[in-house]
């Protein structure tokens, strides 16, 4: 539906009515505005309600303009209601801020909470629900009156006496109702949730330009020439459809858009994606994404990728199929933003995923058990993806990139990249696809299908010649991981991922557009070699077609190479065989193994024998929903900080690179291997939650060409 941008209205080069269009309905809404509805025949006259009256309270015609105001009635009383409430908790509200910015938050378990609010007003969340803009109106008035009498008694301090108080004006204040419970997901919001207060939970894929929006427009008669103010409900243009002079039967008006009386907002438009839970997730399908409208202080509260939490009334508005049809009868479902909560300012400075997973007691409990598992490392490894047999390393790689490093305060990448390259078959793409379900956010796109536009912003243009801005995946992964399967297929979109991988960030200069979207997410790439199988006889940038800027840009390089090994093939065969007749034994996950206890207790043994499971060994992998908890309960509450001995050990390790990779074949080793290990550090301990590197084992991993991984062990 076009709505001419929703702001002001566009001349559509017609004499009789210029805003004239298909989607307009006409209404008589006259009543108590900016200007009455008294006019003189000869000459305009203008009356303007009196809105400092004395009433009961001050405004009252600015949130109930048809109704009046009478002590005792149910409206009064829940007023009263609010204000007793506010009273009682006036330190979490400041007046002066409220003035200013024209509305104020208001916490519903607070309110709930309170039992003496509860026995004046029992009933609210029901109110809330079912008869939404009346019960926000009676919040908006009751901090209306509390902020005007605060202005009054400041005002009474600076006269003198005798001096008369001048009337105190203020504008609309709106409420910001937060913590509204439950959550609705986006598929259950049918025709039955009609005018009801909602809250939805999803992430931010496109954000419009602001515009104008008027809700009063001033009219006058083209006969008597008198005046009167009618209100355009939702932006929609609503002309008279008479005079108010009794003697005039004139039925054409001239709208005055430059009229004082004529009363606008900023709006804007921006489009919600589900964020739907692993448990619940419909594979085959478009994710489904609602318009939701932001006015007022709620404008530029959030950018393309935020996950937000939505709190507002469900409407409808004519569906663009039938905006060319004489009756309309097709509708589309829109949200009237009444609150805004953007996780990304909830979080400590974007540390953790607490607003997108929610924990339980069961949860803190179930990761509890899983810390306290000997070798906790062998068992994450071995549950991420457990399908594919074999390539530990791998896992432990990917499964290190999933925690990622602690973030620091000047801003610098926390986030590994990971590339897994190798012969076709050997299972790249599970692997991929199991981060992407472990990740507390993750996304995963194919490489042959995708864009640069798709992988970073796009960039769309709106009537008016405006543009907004849609999330690509690297933004829709902020804070969480991108998964790109077939990254040898998309050598023309390489150069797009240089900033988002280094920089994590994603600049725009395109029509007149100049901005940066963040892009904090680790990119787990797998790609095939150039003619299906790698060479031995290249490098990594030989067999992959791969610039040195992108491939320096990864902190691990994993190859996998398919060669025929009699006991890995029967090992292989056997497990394959095993997983479809159903025939693998599970034990309980937080039973531990005698065995494995002996080996973990041998600190000479490689990093690949202490993750590989033996035939003797009973292991049931952790669930990924589980799997998912732990994963973001430590990126959440666990900040690992090196210790000056882990330190030293770093910083010889970088040394030792250095020296032995001096010549001019060799792989070149700079600062940015030395910032990979100390992410992969950090990453390690925080997989075990704990909070120092300080007398514990470090692990120091190097990949040879023939993909081997050398590992040492130093304590520090």
């Amino acid at each position: 539906m076009n709505r001419g941008g929703r702001g002001g209205f566009r001349n559509r080069g017609r004499t009789s009515n210029p805003w004239r269009n298909n989607w307009y309905r006409n209404k008589n809404h006259k009543g108590v505005g900016p200007c009455s509805n008294t006019q003189n025949s000869q000459s305009t006259q203008l009356h303007i309600p009196e809105l400092s009256q004395t009433f009961l309270y001050r405004g009252w015609k600015l949130y109930f303009p048809q109704e009046p105001c009478q002590d005792g009635s149910s409206t009064v009383r829940k007023v009263e209601a609010i204000e007793q409430f506010i009273a009682g908790n006036k330190k979490l509200y400041s007046h002066t801020d409220i003035e200013e910015r024209r509305a104020f938050t208001l916490n519903l378990k607070t309110l709930t909470n309170d039992e003496v609010f509860k026995v004046m007003w029992p009933n609210l969340l029901e109110d809330l629900t079912d008869n939404p803009e009346t019960t926000l109106n009676c919040m908006s008035l009751a901090m209306h009156q509390m902020v005007g009498t605060a202005l009054e008694n400041e005002v009474k301090l600076q006269l003198q006496d005798g001096d008369d108080i001048p009337p105190i004006k203020l504008p609309i204040i709106r409420a910001r109702p937060t913590n509204f419970e439950p959550v609705t997901e986006l598929k259950n919001l049918k025709a039955s949730y009609y005018g009801k207060l909602v809250s939805v939970r999803g992430t931010i894929i496109r954000v419009g330009n602001v515009k104008i929006l008027c809700t009063w427009m001033a009219f006058l008669c083209n006969s008597c020439r008198a005046m009167q103010c009618i209100r355009q409900p939702e932006g929609i243009f609503t002309q008279p459809t008479s005079c108010t002079n009794d003697d005039c039967r004139a039925r054409t008006f001239s709208p005055l858009i430059s009229s004082p009386y004529t009363q606008t907002v900023n709006w804007q438009s921006v489009r919600l994606q589900e964020l739907v839970a692993d448990d619940r997730r419909e594979g085959g399908r478009i994710p489904r994404t609602i318009e939701c409208e932001l006015m007022e202080d709620l404008l530029n509260s959030c950018v393309p990728g935020d996950v937000v939490t939505i709190t507002g009334i469900v409407k409808v508005r004519n569906s663009e199929e039938t905006t060319n049809k004489k009756v309309p009868s097709m509708f589309v479902m829109y949200v009237e933003v009444v609150s805004l909560v953007n996780n990304k300012t909830n979080s400590a400075s974007g540390k953790g995923f607490g607003a997108i997973i929610e924990f339980n007691i069961k949860d803190y409990y179930a990761i509890q058990q899983i810390h306290s598992e000997p070798n906790i490392f062998r068992l994450l490894v071995n549950s991420l993806c457990p399908l594919i047999y074999g390539h530990e390393m791998v896992k432990a790689g990917l499964l290190l990139a999933l925690f990622g490093g602690s973030i620091r305060e000047d801003g610098g990448r926390a986030d590994p990249h990971v590339l897994v390259v190798g012969d076709p078959g050997l299972g790249k793409s599970q692997m991929l696809q199991a981060c992407s379900s472990v990740a507390p956010r993750g996304v995963y796109v194919c490489g042959n299908t995708s864009t640069a536009s798709g992988l970073t912003v796009t960039l769309t243009r709106e009537g008016g010649g405006n543009y907004s801005l849609e999330a690509g995946a690297l933004v829709l992964a902020d804070q969480g991981c991108c998964c790109i399967d077939e990254f040898d297929k998309m050598s023309n979109q390489h150069s797009a991922l240089l900033e988002a991988m280094e920089q994590q960030s994603i600049s725009i200069a395109k029509a007149s557009v100049v901005c940066s979207l963040p892009a904090r997410t680790s990119v787990l790439a797998a790609a095939n070699p150039v003619g299906g199988h790698y060479d031995r006889g290249k490098t990594v940038s030989e067999n992959l077609r791969l610039g040195s800027a992108l491939l320096s840009r990864f902190d691990l390089v994993f190859i996998l190479l398919d060669r025929p090994n009699e006991h890995l093939d029967s090992l292989l065969s056997e497990h394959v065989m095993a997983l479809h007749s159903g025939m693998k034994h599970k034990s309980n996950v937080f039973k531990s193994s005698n065995n494995s206890m002996q080996r973990c207790e041998v600190r000479d043994t490689s990093l690949r024998e202490r993750l590989t499971l033996h035939s003797d060994d009973d292991l049931d992998p952790i669930p990924h929903q589980l799997l998912r908890k732990y994963v973001s309960y430590a990126r959440k509450y666990v900040h690992p900080v090196l210790s000056p001995e882990a330190a030293a050990v770093l910083q010889q390790f970088y040394l030792d690179l250095r020296r032995q990779h001096q010549s001019l074949d060799s792989t070149p080793i700079t600062t940015r291997q030395l910032e990979s290990l100390v992410r992969l550090v950090e990453a390690r301990a925080k997989l075990e939650l704990r909070e120092e590197l300080a007398n514990t084992p470090v692990v120091l991993s190097q990949t040879t060409e023939d993909g081997e991984i050398e590992v040492r062990i130093s304590v520090g």
